[in-house]
């Protein structure tokens, strides 16, 4: 969702430094290449390589209003969620994990019943009303709110049009700081990865979606991202959407509002390995709620 992103010399990092991609930079490196962005420097602000300028309207100015559902699949769902065998899998890259234990392979009943997930922040509660399109990536989530792996944790990346060319909060990542000068930042998850699902509806204002690195598909572990405006409907289809924003946007404008805490580089990836710019007003996850 979006922390570090690379682009050419992304093959010659090693798996580690690819996990921290995977979580962090992904969408910035996905958004340059659909903007036909051709330099080779991985950390080149994307703002600075797009084609056209993107927005710097300010939240205020940004349409308020989000979707009331999650539009559906441009393809049909053709599997009846009560049915589906999850995949998840080991994380075998070396990245930080907060193991505590594999989803089950069919989702639960009170997973598939499921209709919204609260995050609760210091800054104020946030509701996504969840879609029944993704039925392992809210088996994962109700998994792990379950085993309180969210509890402590915070909110550790901020990117804005102007700072990245996208407009996200990003949260999930349990070993992050979110200070905006921890190297490792958007590189933690639960120990296991799983594939993509619902891959089609566009990442506008206030839908919530996995973060993965672009050359990382059917990499989601537990970070997620929050799109605060419809900058982000120009990202591919490559990144899970399970939800979107019913009650809680005016937290999000609030965050928005406080400001980046730019890495000390200024650049939004501080490392090869990981690293994130953040935000100033800090977002601690007091727990998520799945039900």
């Amino acid at each position: 969702m979006t922390d570090t992103i690379r682009q050419k010399h992304l093959a010659a990092r090693d798996s580690k430094a690819k996990r921290g991609t995977i979580l962090g930079v992904g969408l910035v490196i996905a958004l340059a290449a659909l903007t036909a962005c051709g330099g080779s420097d991985a950390e080149k602000p994307v703002a600075g390589a797009e084609t056209e300028a993107p927005s710097s309207a300010p939240p205020s100015a940004v349409p308020s209003a989000v979707p009331s559902e999650l539009p559906e699949p441009s393809a049909p769902a053709t599997v009846d969620p009560a049915k589906v065998t999850c995949e998840y899998r080991k994380d075998d890259s070396g990245s930080p994990a907060k193991f505590v234990g594999f989803p089950p392979k069919k989702p639960t009943k009170a997973a598939l019943r499921a209709k919204t997930m609260t995050v609760r922040t210091n800054q104020g509660d946030i509701v996504i009303e969840l879609t029944p399109y993704t039925p392992c990536t809210v088996n994962s989530f109700a998994f792990l709110a379950g085993k309180k792996y969210f509890d402590n944790t915070v909110c550790h990346r901020l990117v804005t049009a102007e700072t990245n060319g996208l407009d996200l909060l990003q949260c999930g990542d349990p070993q992050a700081k979110g200070d905006g000068e921890n190297p490792t930042d958007g590189t933690g998850g639960p120990g296991y990865l799983f594939p993509d699902e619902n891959l089609g509806p566009q990442y506008v204002r206030g839908v919530v979606f996995m973060a993965q690195g672009g050359d990382a598909a059917n990499s989601n572990g537990s970070q997620f991202a929050i799109s605060f405006s419809n900058e982000n409907a120009q990202l591919p289809a490559a990144y899970t959407p399970f939800g979107v924003v019913v009650q809680g946007m005016e937290v999000v404008d609030k965050i928005v509002k406080g400001g980046v805490n730019t890495a000390p580089d200024g650049i939004d990836i501080t490392s090869d390995e990981g690293g994130s710019n953040a935000p100033k007003l800090p977002v601690k996850i007091k727990t998520v709620v799945v039900r």
